[in-house]
């Protein structure tokens, strides 16, 4: 059985990393100015810290007791059955567990209605940051597969290495949504760029991820639908949905830009729009189920 106290360690240590990543490149942001002069709504700045207190602090870590709990019962003799595997696989087993699985719940929420009623309030943001980085309603992450599998590899003996993944995957994604564009260096010098080549190729960069939450594709830089990637980019450039062009769109959101209460967007279908023209006025749609129309260019007015 996997201890408590060492699931306690390996929890906190997982916590401690990216809540100093998040405050220094916090800290950043404001000294270049990004919360100093935006246009961030009251609405969007209580979206964005409810949301870091939810995910982190609440469903991640429920999830993980929940799965270990479930699993102590009803798969004893499975208990650290893979303990011993070498770390290297450990890490490959989360990869395609966590962040495989997590690139194609991404995917799959651009393209069916329903799902993308819970992924919006991560797009309808006009300014990127590292507060961005949380924004979901909380049953999109609820129903996360990543964050269940997860769970079940740390039973099955893989928590210290759960422990050192997740510190690096939150470093990666917080700076991807980061205003301080890190990668900018890596396209200034001619010398640095086929290390370029290979970083904006292997992991989630602030060109690559701005291109997915830029407005519209008309722009020649944005990919809404696509560029999905969360820790490995390379699973875009795998299956097909990369857009690389070292340049950083100029305007975000969603295109409807239509906007809901933070509690309406975060807590959508417990608590919907009393607004009958929005997604979220209603629990279930006639095509709800259909595939989105390509919403990659802006409808013509």
């Amino acid at each position: 059985m996997v201890e408590s106290w060492h699931i306690t360690v390996d929890g906190e240590f997982s916590k401690v990393i990216p809540l100093a990543v998040l405050l220094v490149l916090g800290g950043l942001e404001s000294l270049g100015g990004l919360y100093w002069d935006d246009r961030r709504t009251r609405n969007d700045w209580t979206m964005e810290l409810v949301s870091l207190a939810v995910l982190p602090t609440l469903i991640q870590p429920g999830i993980l007791a929940l799965v270990l709990f479930l699993a102590g019962h009803f798969l004893v003799g499975l208990s650290d059955a893979f303990s011993h595997w070498n770390w290297w696989w450990q890490v490959v087993a989360f990869l395609i567990a966590d962040d495989l699985t997590q690139y194609w719940w991404h995917r799959a929420s651009h393209r069916y209605k329903w799902l993308w009623k819970l992924h919006r309030p991560h797009h309808v943001v006009e300014e990127m940051g590292v507060l961005v980085t949380y924004r979901n309603a909380v049953l999109y992450y609820a129903m996360m597969p990543g964050i269940w599998l997860s769970a079940l590899l740390v039973f099955l003996g893989m928590g210290y290495v759960y422990a050192a993944y997740l510190v690096v995957k939150l470093i990666v994604i917080l700076l991807a949504h980061s205003e301080t564009k890190w990668d900018r260096v890596l396209y200034r010098y001619r010398f640095l760029h086929p290390l370029a080549w290979v970083v904006e190729r292997t992991i989630s960069t602030p060109a690559t991820h701005y291109a997915h939450h830029g407005l519209t594709i008309e722009d020649g830089v944005s990919n809404p639908n696509g560029n999905y990637g969360n820790l490995l980019f390379f699973w875009d450039v795998l299956f097909g949905t990369a857009k690389i062009t070292r340049q950083y769109p100029t305007r975000f959101g969603a295109w409807n830009r239509m906007k809901e209460p933070w509690y309406v967007q975060l807590f959508f279908p417990f608590v919907r729009s009393g607004d009958p023209k929005s997604e979220l006025h209603s629990l279930r749609t006639p095509n709800d189920y259909d595939p989105i129309v390509d919403s990659t260019k802006m409808p013509k007015q």
